[in-house]
């Protein structure tokens, strides 16, 4: 019987991978492949970091075939051809993989499905990263959605996603076995070793994500709602790199929220908190799917005119955490340690980039892409866009986070602070939030001298929140003029 070839992408597991149970329902052979083709990504091959984490999701994914009697063949190189000569060699009739959504993948995947039906294969692909395809999903003008609260009522409405699929028992090993690349061949791992505290951090693979499910499900999804905003507590379920890579499915995590909900009702309210940013994810992809443009421009027209800077000193500052502003900073040195950054602080951080520094979003946006393990297009553009206030549902334009008063609402001890920025570590809380108000008598008490063991602030939040008010307003009234 002729093989099947199942082309894994971001969709690195055996359990609830529709691709793979379409080949094992053909009852031949099949040849699991990966190719690395980086080219092919357009404008965002991925991050070092995403690279780091893909390494270890497919020695994972690799470990797992072979318990099945099977093993994961790598290639890399142009997609089209390595699949035809692939073809050639095996014989094989059918090709399945699980679809993506970022545009220079539905480009690519488009073309290789048409190229591959005019040699009179057997191509299909499949929803495998989301609970609904994105144009499943409309208003009542049949258009996509551009606001987030009536796209999650409208996925209330619906019935729930279907169940996930089981992982096969076994997996029929083909006669022919091309010869294959060693995942070091790819070179994914970084030259310099700097990522220690992603291994400290994180157990890439689907085990990794099942791990990380239930430790959420048994432990924090009881206090989600009043932990998830507190930075210095693991209080998220930390699954957006495992869902990225497809290691998990989102209807994975549904149903075994949905089921946890069935078996303790007061659960209602956490798990309903969390399961609507399930869907603000949806949401993202949604937006994406339809705006491919927004990975780049502003949904809104009108901010292509904005007045942004150029400053590559205070980027750099920003980028490094050393902007003076201790909870954008703390931030910022996290996501260089553990290649994630927590949300409520990516928010604080991402406003003042844009806001207080004036610099472009999509500064901050390819700098995330570069350093986050969860890297993820569609999540990356749309956040970045909401804080900047040119995408869609995004937050007003007069929303200027004060980082100061945001630190202190959400690290009110300043534990998160003293944990990634230890030259603050002994500031009295008083202080913590904003070192340069300590008087310089006790600075040198504390280990804090201003300009040498941290820096002083890059820019004056009040008169940087004046700066982007005007030139927001200027947006404003250029579009009422129009």
């Amino acid at each position: 019987m002729n093989p099947s070839i199942v082309w894994f992408r971001q969709d690195l597991r055996l359990h609830d991978n529709p691709a793979l149970d379409a080949a094992v329902r053909q009852l031949g052979p099949i040849l699991p492949l990966f190719i690395w083709s980086p080219s092919e990504e357009g404008d965002w091959p991925p991050g070092e970091a995403s690279q780091w984490w893909l390494h270890q999701s497919l020695a994972a994914l690799d470990k797992e075939l072979q318990k099945k009697g099977s093993r994961l063949l790598v290639q890399k190189g142009d997609t089209a051809q390595i699949l035809k000569k692939l073809i050639k060699k095996t014989n094989a009739a059918a090709v399945f993989w699980n679809r993506r959504y970022e545009p220079a993948a539905v480009a690519r995947d488009a073309q290789i499905k048409c190229e591959l039906h005019s040699l009179k294969i057997d191509v299909e692909s499949f929803n495998a990263a989301m609970l609904y395809e994105p144009w499943e999903i409309a208003n009542k003008q049949n258009k996509p959605f551009l606001v987030f609260t009536p796209f999650w009522n409208y996925y209330l409405s619906l019935q729930n996603p279907l169940p996930p699929l089981p992982a096969p028992a076994k997996l029929p090993f083909p006669s022919t076995w091309p010869e294959s690349l060693s995942l070091g061949d790819l070179q994914l791992k970084p030259f310099i070793d700097w990522a220690a505290g992603f291994r400290e951090t994180w157990s890439p693979g689907w085990q990794g994500a099942e791990h990380a499910l239930a430790d959420f499900l048994n432990q924090r999804l009881y206090d989600y709602k009043a932990n998830r905003d507190l930075p210095d507590t693991i209080g998220t379920a930390r699954l957006s790199p495992h869902l990225h890579f497809g290691e998990i499915s989102p209807r994975h995590i549904w149903h075994a929220v949905q089921e946890r909900l069935r078996e303790e009702k007061r659960l209602s309210e956490p798990a309903w908190s969390f399961l609507r940013q399930l869907v603000w994810r949806e949401f993202a992809h949604h937006l994406l799917f339809h705006f491919p443009h927004t990975a780049t421009q502003p949904l809104r027209a009108d901010f292509e005119s904005f007045p942004w800077k150029n400053s590559q000193p205070q980027l750099r500052a920003w980028q490094k955490g050393r902007t003076g502003y201790p909870i954008v900073d703390a931030g910022m040195r996290e996501l260089w340690h553990t290649g994630w950054m927590h949300n409520r602080v990516r928010m604080i951080a991402a406003s003042f980039l844009v806001k207080d520094l004036l610099l472009p979003w999509q500064e901050g946006a390819r700098w995330f892409w570069d350093t986050l393990v969860d890297a993820d297009l569609a999540n990356n553009s749309m956040g970045w866009q909401w804080v900047a206030g040119c995408g869609a549902d995004a937050a007003p334009y007069f929303r200027i986070f004060n980082p100061v008063l945001q630190g202190e609402k959400f690290d009110p001890q300043g534990h998160y602070i003293r944990r990634w920025i230890p030259e603050l570590s002994q500031l009295p809380t008083k202080w913590i939030h904003k070192p340069w108000q300590c008087p310089l008598n006790e600075q040198r008490r504390y280990g804090l001298v201003l300009g040498e063991t941290y820096p002083e602030p890059t820019v004056d939040h009040s008169l940087a929140r004046d700066r982007a008010l005007t030139a927001f307003n200027q947006i404003k009234s250029r579009k009422i003029r129009e």
